[in-house]
Parts: structure tokens; C-alpha cells; sequence
């Protein structure tokens, strides 16, 4: 498949007409015009010149990826033109009045002129749509130019014709505006790379880029595509990716991500994955895809618009001809309401009042590192009102730490432990390390160390024989009341333990659990302020943890010891209760994920998170996730008052027509301003008026076991 960029694109309708001419040529089936993006789809062996005779046909064309630089230019071009025209047609039509006042000089030359000037594209394509008996925009305007030329209603008729003109240009300038928008996003992706061969650099394209590539990033360069870094020290800015504004420090042996700005130092990165596949690449490609998805809404409402300009058409013939046939009205009037009601009938505004703020929503979110993977998801955000999370990774960090200690020998428990598990690789011994490097103590050497599954580790020191484990490991000491109460405690509050003794007695014992995140326990409360009726927690660790890190976060209930496939059973009942989106790490919860309504998945760019979920959280945290879901809701809201907006003003404008009072220029009027409206309210999603959300004033229920 060729890829083209468009320019001249005037409305979805007319897009989605010259898609299905497209496609009714040689090889074209699988053409697809995106709107959104101003691109075309095109299978390489159709014939460009047939392409670009439709695309003629509503004044646009195809510029090919290489001319890229200029579609901007000549986008603009295009639209200042028809600013210079709608400019020169307003100055003519303002004298033809002033002389329509004086009487003495013929105005109809001029408002013809100014009618020409200002309407003569969309009369042309209503002509070539009423002999193929194409009923859109176009075609209505046409028919109520002529009507209202026929009938000698020239003010009015130029009126319209103008005014028609301004519409159009503000439409394409407000949709303009969305893919600016989200073209700048797009932009982030680098275009080269200083490569280093045999020691010597060269610049290369980023196409060009293969595994193992040595690539060295200066201080200010983006750095090319996901790598580690190799040799260097620095901070790097990783917005493009995560949205998070803070610098994130880099060292050798560290994951760096493609697109993220080297602030200072200089890094030699060896590249780890081809350009195509880093995260970066597949960010903007889904981004980009993710506007193309149609949401329930948008379905209905070009259903609805496919019904709605016949019936119109209907409604306009049945109010030229009723009222003289049957009630002795004038023909004149009739006519004249009859062409009103059909210029009342566009859809512009209606066909407008999702797509521009479906991809202001999709940019806003992807701006702050949450990536959503299609309008649909997005809408569906908006509606959820069950989050279901995982425990490890999501709420807490997923990785122990020393949380309680006692030391019942102070002189052998920390020498002891270091000796034990400072070669270990376990992320309990890891924990351990990190607790006993904040002492001084003697370092000892541990010999003949044997692992016993499920227990823990026995060892020699200094010829004497040490077991640190579980409970288990230590069935051979005998316990003080003291140290039996201690243990207990411990367990009560939800601490995995990892005691250290000797052949008769216990030196000490470590209560280590899992990080609760800081951000959680905020992220619950403005949650539950945004209207989320249900927050559930699901771990497969036993009861007294998930009590204690539940009730630390805030969540409303939780469900511990739960295998995988008890955390899918489980999401499965919550979405026949509610509207379910469920979050974890995206790497053991695929499963889970792909049960809930909405799966969204804390990935820090791991490719199964991006894969797997329908909206990811680039960050390695949940403290974007409140506002993702207010941008949500606030697309649904702006989709709704758009749709009220577009039929209710047709509405009123309709209904002017039974006392007789629906003048040409109040029907362009009435479409004119729902379409402003619509775009205008579309766009305010873009602005960030970087506010923090507010804590939650509503109290908080305890958690409860379920």
C-alpha cells in the first residue's frame, strides 16, 4: 500500500464520496481516505491520474510523502486564497446594496459577481452531484442558490452564497487545526543518527538503524531509537514517551527509549531495537491509527446523515407545494421557506460534532504519555465506573523492601544475613542487602550455602552452621514467648518474613512487603472524586496484605489469593455489574486485561503493554490516570452538546417556518453558527490549563473484604 497526503479535503462527506469512487476502480477495493490525517491508502498498481480526476472533482489532490515540507505551505495557500475571495465577494456584495439603495445603477451584476466569487465551487460540485443524483451539502446549496436566483431573491441568494463560503473555510480551518495539533505531536520522532563505525561518525538515517548498532547522542540530540546506554552519564528528557516533564538520570547499562532528548552529557547508546520497532515508532503509528476508529456515536450520526439530507429534501418539497395546493397559500412564500428549510437541512455541524473532539481528546492524552488506542477506548473511558487493579506493580512498586527489622543478637544478625544473601540474586535477599547496607558491621564469608525450596538458604560461618528462611527453615529452634509475639505481630500486619538463626536460638527477623506507590493512595481519592462508583483490588498474595495495602490505598474492596485465572473470573462478574476497565503491568495480566470492557496497562513502554491493552500508561505509575479519564468525560460531554447544539439551532430554525418567519439568511445563519459553535467547543480540549486535580471532599468508605 502507496501512502499519499491530501490537500483540499473540504468535509468527511464529501472524503467518504471520492473513497467510494476510489475503490470502483481497477485494484482500488482497498483505498481508504482518513480524514482526520488529510491521507490516502492506495494499493501501488491503481491509476494516479484516475485518482487525482476524483480528488479534482472536490477541489483536492494527492502530494506524495517526498513533497512533505510544502503541504503545509500549500495547504495554507489554499486557504488564504479562498480568504482573498470570500474578502473581494463581501466588498462587492456591500456596494451592490449600496447602489440597490440609490435606485439610479443596476445592482443584480454585482451580486451576481459576488455570488460567483464566493460560491462558485460549491455550485460547480452541485451540478456534477444533482446528474448523478448526489444528494449532500453541496447539492443543497446549489438547488436553493438557483431557487433563490429564480425567484429574484438576490440580496438573500448572495447572502447565502457568502456566508456558505465562510463556513466552509472556518470548518476546514477548525479540522486544520485538530491535525496541526496532532502533526506536532508526530514530529517528535527523530530524523538521523550519528552512527559510530570503526571510530569514526556518520550521519544516517534513522531508517537505516540495525540492532546492535553503536550510535553516539550529543548533548541537545534526541537519541535515535530504544537502546542501552553503553558509556556516558547524563539526563534525559523522556516527555516524547511518558509525558513526564521531570529529567530521568542515565548511567551505562541503563534502557533508554528513541525520541527522549539527551539534556547534557554525551551518550553512547548501543541500539536495541530497529527504528520500526521501538516504542516511539509504535506510539505514533497507533496514535495516528487510533483517530480512524469509529466510535458507536460517530456510526450513528453518518447513519443518520445518509437518512437525514433526503428527508430533508422531502421536508423542503412538502412546504414549497402543501401550503398553495392545500391551503391558498402564495407560491412565492412557499417557495422561498422551501429553499430555507433545505439550507437549514446541512449536516456540516452534525457530521463535525465527534471527530474533532475525538482527536483533541486522543492528542491531549497522548501529549501526557497515556496512549489510547482508538476514539472508541476513549469513549468508552469516559463511561467506566468499576476500576479493577492489580496489586504488584500497579498500586504497589512490586519490588520488597524492609519494612519492620528486630534483632534479638545484635552482634551476629547483620554480619550473618550480609554473609547469606549478598550473593543472591533473590528480590527478598536484594531487600535484605539494601536494609543491612544502611549499618556498619564485619563482613564474614559464607561457605557450603545450600538452597532448600520452599524454606530458604542454610550456611557456613566461621564453622558454624545458619539457617535464613521462613518459618519453616527455623523448626529446629525453640521460640521465646517474646520472639513468638514478635513473629505473630509481624504477620498480622501482612509482612512476608525471612528469619535468621542458628543451630538453638533466633538472631532476628525481617518483616519485608511491597512498596504501597506514594501517588496511590491520591489516585484513589480523585478516582472516586471523578465519579468512579467502584475501585477493586485483585492479588494473588494472601489476606493480611491485601488488607493492609487496600486499606493504605483507599480502594472500596479487594480480593486476595487469587490465581489468574480467578483475576479473570473475577473482572467477568464486575463487567455483568458495571462498565469495567481494568489496569495492571501488561505483562501477567493479558488475561485480566483483554476481560474488562477497557484494558489498561502501566507499561513504561514494554512492547506485550502496548500490544496487549486498548490504552497505555507510558509512565511507570497511575498518577496520569484521573486526568486521562476527566479528558474522557469531557469528550463525551463535548460530543453531546455538540449533537444538541447541530439539531436543536435546525430545530428552531425549522420550526420559524410554521408562523412564516424562515428567511434564507436566518437557515445559513442557524447552520453557519452550529458548525462555529461545534468546532469551537471541539478545539477548548486541546487547551491544558495545567491544573492540578483537586482532592477528593467526599469521605471515604473503608475498604471491605469481599
Amino acid at each position: 500500500m502507496e501512502e499519499y497526503r491530501l490537500k483540499g479535503l473540504s468535509c468527511p462527506n464529501c472524503a467518504a464520496g471520492m473513497e467510494q469512487q476510489i475503490q470502483k476502480l481497477e485494484y482500488g477495493e482497498s483505498a481508504r481516505i482518513q480524514y482526520n490525517l488529510g491521507k490516502l491508502k492506495l494499493d501501488e498498481r491503481v491509476n494516479l491520474d484516475q485518482v487525482e480526476k476524483i480528488l479534482a472533482s472536490d477541489h483536492a489532490s494527492l502530494i506524495k510523502e517526498e513533497d512533505e515540507p510544502g503541504h503545509s505551505h500549500e495547504h495554507n495557500h489554499g486557504h488564504s486564497k479562498m480568504k482573498i475571495y470570500l474578502g473581494i465577494s463581501t466588498g462587492v456584495f456591500i456596494l451592490a446594496l449600496l447602489l440597490d439603495g440609490m435606485g439610479s445603477i443596476p445592482a443584480v451584476p454585482f451580486y451576481l459577481a459576488a455570488i460567483i466569487l464566493s460560491g462558485y465551487q460549491t455550485f460547480i460540485k452541485g451540478l456534477r452531484n444533482l446528474t448523478k443524483l448526489t444528494f449532500n451539502i453541496e447539492t443543497l446549496m446549489t438547488i436553493a442558490l438557483i431557487g433563490a436566483v429564480s425567484i429574484g431573491e438576490w440580496k438573500e441568494g448572495t447572502l447565502v452564497a457568502i456566508l456558505f463560503g465562510l463556513n466552509e473555510y472556518l470548518e476546514g480551518l477548525g479540522m486544520e487545526k485538530a491535525r496541526k495539533s496532532m502533526e506536532s505531536l508526530l514530529k517528535i520522532a527523530p530524523k538521523e543518527a550519528l552512527l559510530l563505525q570503526d571510530g569514526i561518525e556518520k550521519t544516517v538515517s534513522i531508517h537505516e538503524l540495525k540492532v546492535d548498532d553503536l550510535v553516539l547522542v550529543k548533548s541537545g540530540a534526541k537519541i535515535p531509537s530504544d537502546g542501552e546506554v553503553e558509556a556516558g552519564y547524563s539526563s534525559v528528557n523522556e516527555s516524547a514517551i511518558t509525558g513526564e516533564a521531570m529529567p530521568v538520570e542515565k548511567r551505562t547499562g541503563e534502557a533508554v527509549f528513541g525520541g527522549s532528548i539527551n539534556n547534557e552529557g554525551i551518550l553512547r547508546v548501543r541500539i536495541t531495537k530497529a527504528y520500526e520497532d521501538s516504542s516511539l515508532s509504535k506510539i505514533l503509528h497507533l496514535v495516528e491509527e487510533a483517530q480512524e476508529t469509529k466510535t458507536p456515536t460517530e456510526l450513528f450520526i453518518n447513519r443518520f446523515s445518509r437518512y437525514y439530507t433526503p428527508i430533508i429534501m422531502l421536508i423542503s418539497a412538502l412546504v414549497m407545494l402543501v401550503p398553495p395546493l392545500f391551503f391558498n397559500g402564495a407560491w412565492g412564500e412557499s417557495f422561498y421557506q422551501g429553499l430555507a428549510v433545505l439550507i437549514v437541512g446541512c449536516p456540516c455541524a452534525l457530521i463535525l460534532s465527534s471527530p474533532i473532539a475525538n482527536i483533541s481528546g486522543i492528542t491531549r492524552n497522548a501529549r501526557n504519555g497515556i496512549l489510547v488506542k482508538g476514539s472508541v477506548y476513549l469513549e468508552q473511558l469516559g463511561k467506566i465506573d468499576t476500576l479493577a487493579f492489580d496489586k504488584t506493580g500497579t498500586l504497589t512498586k512490586g519490588t520488597p523492601y524492609v519494612e519492620r527489622y528486630e534483632m534479638f543478637d545484635r552482634e551476629r544478625f547483620l554480619p550473618i544475613s550480609a554473609a547469606v544473601e549478598k550473593h543472591s540474586s533473590h528480590p527478598l535477599a536484594k531487600a535484605i542487602m539494601d536494609k543491612v547496607n544502611d549499618f556498619s558491621f564485619t563482613e564474614k564469608e559464607a561457605s557450603h550455602v545450600e538452597t532448600v525450596s520452599g524454606q530458604g538458604v542454610i550456611a557456613e560461618i566461621d564453622g558454624e552452621k545458619y539457617w535464613v528462611g521462613n518459618e519453616k527453615s527455623v523448626d529446629h529452634v525453640t521460640m521465646t514467648s517474646t520472639i513468638q509475639s514478635t513473629i505473630e505481630a509481624m504477620k498480622q500486619d501482612g509482612l512476608t518474613l525471612v528469619i535468621v538463626a542458628d543451630v538453638t536460638s533466633i538472631l532476628g527477623v525481617f518483616g519485608i512487603s511491597d512498596e504501597v506507590r506514594e501517588e496511590s493512595t491520591s489516585v484513589i481519592r480523585n478516582l472516586h472524586a471523578l465519579g468512579i462508583k467502584n475501585t477493586v483490588m485483585l492479588t494473588g498474595d494472601h489476606e493480611q496484605t491485601a488488607e493492609k495495602v487496600a486499606s493504605r490505598v483507599g480502594v472500596r474492596s479487594y480480593y486476595a489469593g487469587l490465581l489468574p485465572e480467578e483475576k479473570v473470573e473475577r473482572v467477568k462478574k464486575l463487567t455483568r455489574e458495571g462498565k469495567v476497565a481494568m489496569i495492571g503491568d501488561g505483562i501477567n495480566d493479558a488475561p485480566a486485561l483483554a476481560s474488562a470492557d477497557l484494558g489498561i496497562a502501566m507499561g513504561k513502554g514494554t512492547d506485550s503493554a502496548i500490544e496487549t491493552a486498548d490504552i497505555v500508561l507510558m509512565q511507570d505509575h497511575l498518577g496520569k490516570l484521573p486526568e486521562a479519564i476527566t479528558i474522557a468525560k469531557r469528550v463525551n460531554r463535548t460530543i453531546r452538546l455538540n449533537i444538541a447544539l447541530a439539531l436543536g439551532l435546525k430545530l428552531i430554525a425549522l420550526l420559524l417556518t410554521i408562523p412564516g418567519l424562515l428567511t434564507l439568511w436566518i437557515a445559513i445563519l442557524s447552520d453557519m453558527g452550529a458548525t462555529i459553535l461545534v468546532t469551537l467547543i471541539s478545539l477548548t480540549i486541546l487547551w491544558d490549563k495545567k491544573k492540578d486535580p483537586k482532592p477528593s471532599v467526599q469521605s471515604q468508605t473503608e475498604p471491605q473484604h469481599s
